[in-house]
């Protein structure tokens, strides 16, 4: 049996790691091979609606009991990590804890009511598999990059083009200090007390702990062998084990098997368990676990009834002169990527992952930083401009907040629309032809017409036919005004296709 924990470890371990690569990777190649990795995370196949993938989960549970909280989810991976350095420090350091079913349904509750409410912000806070996205996008990937280009430059020293440098990019200041917050306390919760952000906190958790009651396949005591030596409940990280009375609150084992494997006289086995009933549950408990179903069952129907560090510029210009950073542009809407379809689908559907973020090769996309859609993506275009052949963010989206579209879809979807600010044009503030905007237009939106119509030599400016301009931003990045382009793309709320 305890071939079983080895096997679980190993999966565990290269789950972990496809999906970490997946918020690492600037070249785009993870995607390619791990992709799938994002779209089986629970809460982003259920906003996606996506049904193989609920139904393949729910199955499991009710077959192996909460292995997708050991195996699959990141958050859940990277608690067990922490949770065997506390192992490392002091040996049977757990003890037996009564659950608090107040605590998780409303938890679970709060979850429920974010997303038909639309509350974005509350929804990234909770959401397992988005914090660990944000903690593997803002603290692993900035070391990661600097690695490589340390890498890169050694390659350079020794006439190797192995390895390219890039731009290490810290995207945003709120979404720096919740990973940051949520990475130490959640490490320090596991290292002393193993799984109790997962039974207490985590609506995931609750609900797959609710399911996993009723699994097939469990962790059973036998009493015939059992001294009641209180070894496997001194090692049980969820502080499930009622060593006194025999019992598993099943409903809180993450299916670890890390009791069976400290268990000297083999009392306890991963077999077909009896129905869940009062006998297997401590009397004192018997209440709360009925209430918690019934909670549970009206959470659940309630929910069938419903359907940054600012960008760090570059300063310099080929290492000749030194020019001054670009500023956002106050936008009256904000920009969201193509296959969004709108403002509102996106924030209803993103759980702020951030892999969106992690998989833009162009600098396009970072964090929001508005209460109403917190740490959600969002277009900007000091650092580069939405090229019309990538589709980089909706190929990578778990969630279903952006559709996939391919590279022709993009280039007829329009985002937004180019607005022309005479107070900041090259032309008419500093008297030199420019047409940088028209040129590298990429569906030939911008026209450069004379600035006087009655003297054909005036200095020419540019005209945006908003029929046609998609809002990709590269009038916008590309214009040589400084702090403020002359051209900036205004958002629209709702997508169309021109």
């Amino acid at each position: 049996m305890k071939l079983l924990k080895k096997i679980r470890w190993i999966l565990a371990v290269i789950s972990i790691i496809m999906v970490t690569l997946l918020f690492l990777d600037f070249s785009g190649t993870a995607a390619h091979w791990f992709g799938w990795m994002a779209k089986i995370q629970f809460l982003p196949a259920v906003l996606a609606f996506n049904v193989v993938v609920i139904i393949g989960l729910v199955v499991a549970t009710l077959i192996f009991g909460r292995l997708y909280c050991s195996i699959i989810c990141p958050l859940g991976i990277m608690q067990d990590g922490f949770a065997w350095l506390g192992k490392k420090s002091k040996k049977n350091r757990y003890s037996y804890s009564k659950p608090l079913n107040v605590l998780r349904y409303v938890m679970l509750g709060v979850m429920i009511l974010a997303i038909v409410l639309g509350l974005g912000f509350i929804v990234a806070l909770l959401a397992p598999y988005s914090a660990y996205g944000r903690i593997a996008q803002s603290l692993f990937a900035p070391v990661w990059q600097w690695g490589n280009n340390l890498l890169a430059s050694w390659a350079e020293a020794h006439d190797s083009y192995a390895f390219y440098g890039v731009d290490v990019w810290m995207r945003g200041s709120i979404t720096l200090v919740v990973a940051l917050t949520t990475l130490l306390i959640l490490g320090f919760l596991a290292w002393r007390n193993g799984r109790t952000y997962c039974n207490t906190i985590c609506p995931v958790g609750t609900v797959l702990g609710f399911l996993s009651r009723y699994s097939l396949l469990k962790p059973v005591i036998d009493t015939s062998k059992c001294n009641s030596c209180g070894l496997c409940a001194r090692n049980c990280k969820a502080a499930c084990i009622n060593s006194k009375e025999h019992t598993i609150d099943y409903s809180r084992c993450v299916t670890c098997f890390d009791c069976i494997g400290k268990c000297h006289k083999g009392a306890i086995s991963y077999r077909r368990g009896i129905k869940v009933s009062e006998a297997a549950v401590p009397a004192s408990e018997t209440k709360s676990v009925d209430g918690s179903r019934r909670s549970f069952l009206a959470l659940t129907a309630t929910v069938a009834a419903s359907a940054a560090l600012r960008a760090q510029e570059k300063t310099v210009d080929g290492g000749l002169a030194v020019i001054e950073d670009k500023k956002i542009p106050d936008r009256k809407t904000k920009i969201v990527p193509p296959g969004a379809k709108s403002i509102r689908n996106l924030t209803s559907h993103c759980t702020a992952c951030q892999l969106c973020v992690s998989a833009c090769p162009n600098g396009v996309l970072r964090p929001s930083t508005d209460l109403d859609s917190l740490m959600q993506p969002e277009s900007s275009y000091e650092r580069g401009y939405c090229r019309p052949e990538c589709t980089r963010c909706s190929d990578v989206c778990p969630a279903g907040a952006i559709q996939p579209i391919s590279a022709a879809d993009k280039s007829s979807i329009q985002i937004g629309h180019a607005v022309w600010v005479k107070a900041n044009c090259v032309p008419l503030t500093d008297g030199v032809e420019c047409g940088n905007c028209a040129r590298h237009c990429p569906v030939g939106a911008i026209t450069m017409v004379p600035s006087d119509n009655s003297e054909d030599s005036s200095p020419k400016i540019p005209v945006v036919n908003v029929e046609r301009c998609i809002g990709c931003g590269a009038c916008e990045n590309l214009c040589p005004a400084r702090p403020f382009s002359a051209i900036y793309v205004e958002g629209h709320e709702v997508h169309r296709t021109i």
